[in-house]
This record gives structure tokens, C-alpha cells and sequence, in this order.
């Protein structure tokens, strides 16, 4: 094994082929017109590590103008550790950790102007806990609460001039309490009780509507 390593050094080391040389079957990666999972390295846009036929290891892609598109690691062919991503106009489009392939964990993503587009954390696997989101002149969208990946409390969204479009909680992911819509002049249109996500009632208490 030691004089094979020695007089084939490439697979100890593997090799190092252009990204656009290789092909995936079965979710598995293999230099063209071999049957031999790849291990080693790529070039060209797609920049990363493989190992037995998975990503694995450090991993970078650009855009066709040479513009870093994205960067993070691999374990085992799955997205483990932090990652970035970027806009086609450099900006950052997102950033957040993997752990086995799962987002978890506090995520960032932005406009392609630079402004904040939301906030949301990941735990086992489903989004948990506080969630806001701005449309891109930084006027607040919408706020809330998951747990266990469902919506869960209080809900609230503003159009992009800052008015109210609809207020109201949910239970389970399904609307639960009183709800109000209201249209692009301020006037409430939609208006009842939702019990498990269906309207039992087309009344709600006065205070809500003048919030």
C-alpha cells in the first residue's frame, strides 16, 4: 500500500479537474467517462473538496463575471458550518450556519441594497422564535413568532409606506382570535374570529381596529 501511495500519489491526494469536467449520478459525483466516485479538488467557477464522490471540505462559487456568489464547507455532502451568500451586485445576500445539511441557528438575509431584509432562527430543523422582516426602503413588513416551526402568537404586516395591512394571532400555524384586514386606504375589509384557521365569527372587539 505504501509504494502504491508513493508511485500514484494522486490517490492519496486526488486529483484536481475542472468543475465543469465532472458529472452527478445518484446524487454521487464522478469525473466524466469514469465509474470511480471523485476525490480531490475542482477549479473554474465551482471551487471545493471531494471525497468518495461528495462535497466535502471547503467550498466557493462565483458568478460568470468573477464575483463571489457564495462560500461555506461541506462534511459528507452536506452543507455543515458557516455559509455566506452574496447578490449579484456584491451585496450580502444571506448569512447563517449549517449543521448536517439543516440551517440552525440565527440567520441574516438582505436586500441587494444593503438594508436588512429579515431575521429568523432555526432549531431542529423548523423556524423557533422571534421573526421580522423589512421591505427594502427598511420599512417593517411583517412581525411574529414560530414554534416549532409554525406560526404562533401575535402576527402583524405593513404595506411599504408603514400602513397597517393585517393584524391578528395564530395557534399551530392556523389563524386563532380575532383578525383585521384592511385595504390600501385604511379601511378594515376583513374582519371575524378564527377559530383552527376558519372564521367563526365576523365581529371583533372595537380596539383592534384602531390599532
Amino acid at each position: 500500500l505504501v509504494l502504491a501511495l508513493f508511485l500514484f500519489p494522486s490517490i492519496a491526494m486526488g486529483e484536481t479537474v475542472k468543475w465543469v469536467d465532472l458529472v452527478k449520478r445518484g446524487g454521487v459525483y464522478f469525473e466524466k467517462h469514469t465509474d470511480v466516485p471523485f476525490t480531490g479538488k475542482t477549479t473554474g467557477e465551482t471551487q471545493g473538496s471531494f471525497r468518495n464522490g461528495n462535497k466535502h471540505g471547503p467550498w466557493v462559487q462565483y458568478d460568470d463575471n468573477g464575483q463571489l456568489a457564495s462560500k461555506g464547507t461541506y462534511k459528507d455532502g452536506m452543507e455543515d458550518g458557516p455559509w455566506i451568500s452574496y447578490h449579484d451586485n456584491g451585496q450580502l445576500e444571506y448569512k447563517g450556519t449549517y449543521k448536517d445539511g439543516a440551517a440552525v441557528g440565527s440567520w441574516v438575509f438582505y436586500h441587494d441594497n444593503g438594508q436588512l431584509r429579515s431575521e429568523v432562527t432555526f432549531k431542529d430543523r423548523k423556524r423557533e422564535g422571534p421573526f421580522v422582516r423589512y421591505h427594502k426602503n427598511g420599512q417593517l413588513e411583517t412581525k411574529g413568532n414560530y414554534k416549532n416551526g409554525a406560526k404562533d402568537g401575535p402576527w402583524v404586516r405593513y404595506r411599504e409606506n408603514g400602513q397597517l395591512e393585517y393584524i391578528g394571532p395564530y395557534k399551530d400555524g392556523k389563524k386563532e382570535g380575532p383578525w383585521v384586514s384592511y385595504d390600501q386606504k385604511g379601511k378594515a375589509f376583513d374582519v371575524g374570529i378564527y377559530k383552527g384557521g376558519k372564521k367563526v365569527s365576523d365581529s371583533v372587539s372595537p380596539s383592534i381596529l384602531k390599532r
